[in-house]
């Protein structure tokens, strides 16, 4: 006796039975994904709370704000709030030392964070590293103003540790004199963020396939040539993303830096004297909001900039290395 044959299924019924298998494979996804979304919401939150929504002040660059109509409606001044940037008689001594102390601070900081990596990453004991990366990083922890006071200790013309003990002779009046505060802020820069930027080099050279020292090595390279031949050429594509990040900035400070450690002091403005710190001057002498909102915009702009050209560059020079 033969079977009884199944009645065949329709085309409507067979798409219907699809499309309730597609619903449930996304509503499995769905169930899956949500804890790494709830992980994702509250640094999604921060990030358009901190880096977009602000954006809408561009605005007060462009306007004169005036607090009883509010800022929609305060009148339009067009490029006017950028011209006490450029009419100061200190505009030169500012935008001067601004880029002069980025340029100079871009390359000897590449060189020594590259170098602090390359320490950190020939030593052999595991204990030691763990123990030696917190020390180095510590200093970028240490807030502007407790920076300010470990400097105090060092400078302080009556009771400084430099004063009473190497030039106990013949004092100096550190905070009077601006010649040696470039030296100053360089060496406290890097004190401070060196070990900090050396991190993302290290995790670079953790990355880099273990088997090519051991063929240098089989082929006689000593230490010296594994890292010239192997270490630096495959550090090349970060070394390259790390300047370019840092030319976008080179027209900003840190205003901590250049305002806590000389204690705001005026007497050596020729040489601590920056953008930022002369915005929150004026802001604090002229109380006007607009004029500082327009440095901030030129320094976004002129950064933005920068990045584009030295992008272009380096796609014509290292068209692999580009950032877009």
């Amino acid at each position: 006796m033969s079977k009884p044959v199944a009645p065949a299924v329709s085309e409507p019924e067979y798409n219907d039975v699809l499309k309730q298998q597609k619903k449930r494979k996304r509503a499995e996804e769905r169930k899956r994904t949500l804890p790494l979304y709830l992980m994702m919401l509250p640094g999604l939150v921060y990030l358009i709370a901190n880096n977009y929504l602000p954006m809408f002040g561009i605005l007060i660059a462009f306007k004169k704000v005036n607090f009883s109509v509010g800022l929609l409606k305060s009148d339009w001044v067009g490029l006017s709030n950028f011209e006490y940037l450029f009419k100061t008689k200190d505009a030169f001594v500012m935008i001067r030392n601004t880029v002069l102390y980025n340029l100079a601070w871009i390359a000897l900081g590449l060189v020594i964070a590259v170098f602090i990596a390359i320490c950190m990453a020939e030593i052999s004991s595991r204990k030691a590293a763990k123990v030696i990366q917190p020390i180095i990083c510590f200093p970028s922890m240490v807030s502007a103003v407790i920076l300010s006071f470990i400097v105090y200790a060092f400078l302080s013309e009556t009771y400084g540790f430099l004063n009473t003990t190497i030039f106990k002779n013949q004092p100096v009046a550190w905070y009077h004199t601006a010649k040696y505060w470039p030296i100053i802020l360089t060496i406290v820069h890097f004190w401070q963020n060196a070990g900090q930027s050396s991190i993302i080099y290290m995790a670079s050279i953790g990355g880099i396939d273990k088997g090519l020292y051991e063929s240098a090595r089989l082929d006689g390279a000593g230490k010296w040539s594994q890292i010239w031949n192997i270490t630096l050429p495959m550090l090349k594509p970060m070394i390259i993303l790390m300047l370019l990040m840092s030319i976008g900035r080179i027209f900003n400070s840190d205003f901590g830096l250049f305002y806590q450690v000389p204690l705001g002091n005026g007497l050596l403005s020729s040489t601590t004297q920056t953008i930022d710190t002369y915005v929150y001057r004026a802001l604090l002498e002229l109380n006007n909001v607009s004029m500082s909102s327009a440095a901030s915009v030129f320094q976004a702009v002129i950064g933005f900039v920068l990045v584009l050209a030295s992008n272009l560059l380096v796609s014509v020079v290292e068209p692999d290395n580009a950032l877009f």
